[in-house]
């Protein structure tokens, strides 16, 4: 157990993100042991004046310009520091000599903003947690000199153009430098595997308290008079991850029953076919808090992803929420999802997409329903950050192996 030090939080999350962060949770678990610095990403000169009307934009400014506290105490042991020195957008440049100076210089102008909060707190021989920043995060071994560097993947980044232009060659150089890495699936934790040793899958943490089947007392009004049995699927519904094939075949070939989509709708799926099949009902977005019931009122629930490169080490959180209600799942594999394959119902095709969800259904019991939800309640922000741990103590001993052996 990590006790009593002092953890440096740096990431592609903003303290401030309207949404759940893994991040934020693992660092309020941090929190109750140790001392903690969330670093927020500084403001880059292009963000600063394309997004200028933006909220969170004007907020930065204002910590600025009316000389606003910038470093905030946002609970026990854990402090937020919004950086006020602006760093030049170099994302758009081709990897090149000019590049890495520009980026190494606002390396320089981050790591020396958060070396001056640290001896403002009084931080010693701190812990860096990495939080998947890559081109800011590329120098921070050698500016900041942690005494211990963790790396934390939970995103396949590099398979989106923005983070792929200079994270392809910037990600595993960070991995390799970094002390460990920690990863919240076998494939992520595996593609790092190549460039540290120490790549290690700890899980996923979940706020699973509104999920508990024993809370609902009764269903939506929206889904209580449907055909049963209920196929469901909660949470965005966009054509980058979910397979429209799969679902209109799981529609299309229920005998009888309802396929319920509950979220909102790209483009993709608005136009999708599944809109004039009489047994699809798409319920739009619901409030979070409405999510439980909604889960509760299905008979078996559904993840059809798509297999690419955004989804292909994905660790979707739905699934957990799915089965902490007792829920059968059907999801479709993918070496991430292998993770689950005691409790889920993985499928490799379209046709078996279809006839897993009837096996689900059919074989559903109260004993399969008690051992998803012990299964679910196991992956909780103090198991993640426990696993986490493990990985950084074995993470010091490899370091004093080696001062010892070079000694």
């Amino acid at each position: 157990m990590i006790s009593g030090r002092d953890i440096v939080i740096i990431g592609i999350q903003p303290w401030d993100i309207p949404i759940g962060s893994n991040c934020k949770n693992i660092a309020q678990e941090f929190a109750k042991k140790n001392r903690v610095l969330y670093v927020n990403e500084p403001l880059n000169r292009l963000t600063s004046y394309r997004n200028r009307k933006e909220d969170w934009v004007r907020r930065r400014k204002r910590l600025k310009k009316d000389k606003i506290g910038n470093l905030q105490k946002v609970g026990d042991n854990i402090w937020t520091l919004y950086p006020l020195n602006m760093i030049e957008s170099i994302n758009w440049m081709p990897e090149s000599p000019v590049y890495s100076a520009f980026n190494k210089r606002n390396n320089s102008i981050f790591y020396s903003e958060i070396k001056q909060t640290l001896n403002h707190l009084g931080f010693n021989e701190v812990i860096l947690f990495n939080d998947s920043l890559i081109s800011l995060g590329l120098y921070s071994k050698e500016m900041l000199r942690p005494s211990l560097a963790i790396y934390y993947i939970r995103d396949n980044l590099i398979s989106q153009p923005y983070f792929a232009k200079h994270g392809i060659k910037a990600e595993p150089e960070i991995a390799g430098k970094y002390d460990a890495v920690v990863a919240n699936s076998d494939f992520l934790a595996n593609y790092l595997k190549k460039y540290n040793t120490v790549s290690v899958m700890v899980g996923q943490g979940c706020d699973l308290s509104l999920f508990n089947a024993n809370e609902v007392s009764s269903f939506p009004e929206d889904t209580a008079n449907l055909p049963k049995p209920i196929v469901g699927y909660v949470g965005f519904l966009t054509s980058m991850r979910l397979d429209l094939e799969i679902l209109e075949n799981v529609a299309q070939s229920m005998k009888k029953g309802s396929l319920v989509l509950v979220g909102p709708e790209d483009e993709d799926f608005r136009k999708s076919e599944l809109h004039t099949l009489d047994n699809v009902y798409f319920l739009g977005n619901k409030d979070a808090s409405q999510l439980p019931a909604y889960i509760a009122s299905f008979d078996v629930c559904i993840n059809p992803q798509v297999v690419n490169d955004m989804t292909v080490g994905n660790y979707p959180r739905k699934i957990d929420e799915y089965l902490a209600m007792g829920k059968p799942v059907v999801a479709t594999y993918t070496e991430a999802m292998d993770y689950f394959n005691e409790h889920v119902y993985l499928s490799h095709s379209t046709d078996e997409f279809t006839k897993l969800t009837d096996k689900a259904f059919a074989e559903n019991s109260v004993e399969k329903s008690k051992s998803r939800i012990e299964f679910a309640k196991s992956h909780t922000w103090e198991n993640n950050v426990k696993n986490i741990y493990e990985v950084m103590e074995y993470a010091m001993t490899q370091i004093k192996a080696n001062e010892s052996s070079l000694g």
